[in-house]
């Protein structure tokens, strides 16, 4: 029987001449396994009444008390309701900023204003929430604000308490966080517009297309596909509504319209000390948000065609 041929063979892995490319990952796996799930152990805490003192070996087992009462508290609903808000209103300007972004800045001709304007946006992403969470206490406060002294001389508008009332609240994380994301989310929709073949803007000036109607119907068509699949990876965050963020920037007088899933769990379980409900709170989020994500790869892959495996 003669020899199947060498591209219909399975591949060997020949340890000995990439031991060198197998040993660059030992510390990222190393990293991976201490810092993701090692820690996974520490869910048992979920089901106990956890004690630090006493260990997971010796806590008192209370079976799904702890999830009983997330749902038995008051708060816990209108926590929810809150991440789910503040979640969504993020995902849908972080699209839509970003596209109209996108489309002004293609329209941009002069190279060097290009640049310089994306270099200028992109730069608040690089900035910690712990440092644009001091600098917007400041220009947003109602006394000596930059803000409101801005809209109380120019407009002759009463200071506005953006971070003590429930529904300014939501507004300022939800623009702050836009402000800050936007420049570095534009880099996917220019990545996608310099895909765009020129010959379809050629065919278009021969029609007749002006810059709008060659970008109603060229550039936004073309960008539609790239919007649908990160739309839909979106999904996997709806119940991340960014703890660092409104951690620097929220108080007792928001709790009714900003504290969040992931700021409740901090207070409970740190603050308070009830790591078991804590972390009860943590693995309901995780196990929602880990359907999410298995459902919005699923759509990515019907509808923009996506996948990583």
């Amino acid at each position: 029987m003669s020899k199947s041929s060498p591209s219909l063979q399975r591949p060997s892995w020949n340890w000995k001449r990439n031991w060198q490319l197998h040993l660059m990952l030992v510390p990222a796996v190393l990293l991976i396994l201490l810092f993701a799930y090692l820690p996974m152990g520490g869910l048992v805490m979920a089901f106990q009444n956890y004690k630090p003192w006493l260990g997971f070996t010796t806590s008192d087992w209370v079976g799904l008390d702890n999830f009983r009462k997330l749902f038995d508290q008051p708060d816990s609903l209108q926590i929810i309701w809150n991440t789910l808000v503040i979640a969504v209103l993020k995902i849908v300007a972080g699209l839509v900023v970003p596209f109209v972004f996108a489309l002004l800045l293609n329209e941009v001709r002069r190279t060097v204003f290009k640049r310089t304007i994306q270099t200028i946006v992109y730069l608040p992403h690089f900035l910690s929430w712990v440092i644009l969470g001091g600098i917007l206490i400041d220009m947003l406060s109602v006394e000596g604000g930059m803000v409101n002294r801005a809209l109380q001389t120019i407009f002759g508008i009463k200071p506005i308490f953006f971070l003590g009332d429930g529904d300014w609240f939501r507004a300022t994380v939800v623009i702050s966080h836009v402000w800050k994301e936007f420049g570095f989310s534009t880099i996917v929709f220019l990545a996608a517009l310099s895909g765009i073949n020129p010959a379809l803007y050629e065919a278009g000036v021969v029609d007749g297309a002006n810059r709008w109607k060659q970008t109603l119907y060229i550039t936004i068509p073309a960008l539609m596909p790239i919007t649908i699949v990160l739309a839909t990876l979106s999904l996997g965050n709806i119940l991340n509504a960014g703890f660092d963020q409104i951690f620097n920037l929220y108080n007792t007088m928001v709790y009714d319209k900003g504290d969040i899933i992931d700021t409740f769990v901090y207070r409970t379980a740190m603050v308070q000390g009830e790591m078991g409900f804590g972390t009860a709170v943590g693995m309901f989020k995780s196990l929602i948000g880990m359907v999410l994500i298995i459902i919005s790869y699923r759509l990515a892959y019907v509808w923009g065609n996506y996948r990583i495996f």
